[in-house]
């Protein structure tokens, strides 16, 4: 069931979140709010806390210092990076997505609907794709009828097809329940299209807005380095044929993805991005 129509808070809020582990700052004053029928997208370089962000919007860890508010009675459906499942264990799709609140069968089968996926229902969890697993656990998601989505790297072990459709899949989720989508991702170019608001991260938050603006952003391009501000700007050609990256018009003839800022801020040695990173290869 979605939101109510006339509901327009949050589902989860985070105000001022700060965290620390053993004196040190992992998180740092960060404010975050998803609402119904939103989706908002967690960047950052490995480190930079968005894993212990999660945690705490999910309520699984108390923030050091702020505060986190969710809405009375929402409901959370959580899709994790990654699952391990004993390769020697006699598990249908069917079954492990029975263990999931004791759903019916009729239920199951809607859920796989949703997610394209109805032809696993019988295969060994061991035996499909890591596309397939990824919808197998989005499934697992739907039967809790969530108010809030949460999806921690869901193109991980994905083929590059296998990850726009699958961003897309999330996306028409979004539209067609209202719920609202937190997902942590490395792969803005791809989930731009459906992304209301971006948050980059790096234990603060060094910019948040739309897509576009947050991949023009100084602290954005210093954090990521050059390669990844590369493959951005080949986005923004491949999808607007008349402007540049930072949003001037390219003169006929330009070479895709020819970025008009004035540099990439590859020197900000960020994550596992640094200055001596100049690949221009998206």
């Amino acid at each position: 069931m979605a939101p109510k129509p006339d509901s327009d808070g949050a589902l989860v809020e985070l105000t001022g979140a700060s965290v620390e582990f053993g004196g040190r700052l992992v998180l740092d004053g960060v404010d975050l709010a998803v609402r119904p029928g939103k989706i908002v997208t967690l960047i950052g370089p490995n480190g930079s806390g968005k894993t212990t962000l999660v945690r705490v919007a999910l309520g699984l860890l108390k923030p050091t210092r702020g505060r986190v508010q969710r809405r009375t009675g929402v409901r959370i459906g959580y899709v994790p990076q990654s699952m391990h499942i004993d390769e020697t264990m006699p598990l249908t799709v069917r079954r492990f997505l029975a263990l999931s609140g004791r759903p019916n069968a009729a239920q199951i089968a809607d859920a796989l609907d949703a997610v394209h996926a109805p032809q696993i229902l019988e295969s060994p969890v061991q035996a499909i794709s890591g596309g397939e697993m990824k919808r197998a656990l989005l499934a697992r998601a739907l039967l809790r009828r969530p108010d809030l989505l949460v999806l921690d790297e869901p193109s991980a072990g994905v083929d590059v097809t296998g990850q726009a459709e699958l961003y897309a899949l999330i996306d028409s989720i979004r539209t067609r329940t209202g719920c609202g989508v937190l997902l942590v991702s490395h792969d803005l170019h791809l989930v731009m299209a459906a992304t209301d608001e971006v948050l980059c991260l790096n234990r603060h938050v060094c910019c948040r807005g739309a897509p576009e603006a947050v991949t023009r952003h100084p602290e954005y391009l210093a954090l990521f380095g050059g390669q990844l501000a590369a493959s951005m700007a080949v986005y923004a050609h491949e999808h607007d044929h008349e402007h540049a990256l930072s949003g001037e018009p390219l003169p006929h003839g330009a070479a895709p993805g020819t970025p008009r800022h004035g540099g990439h801020g590859g020197h900000g040695g960020h994550g596992e991005h640094d200055g001596h990173e100049h690949s221009g290869h998206g």
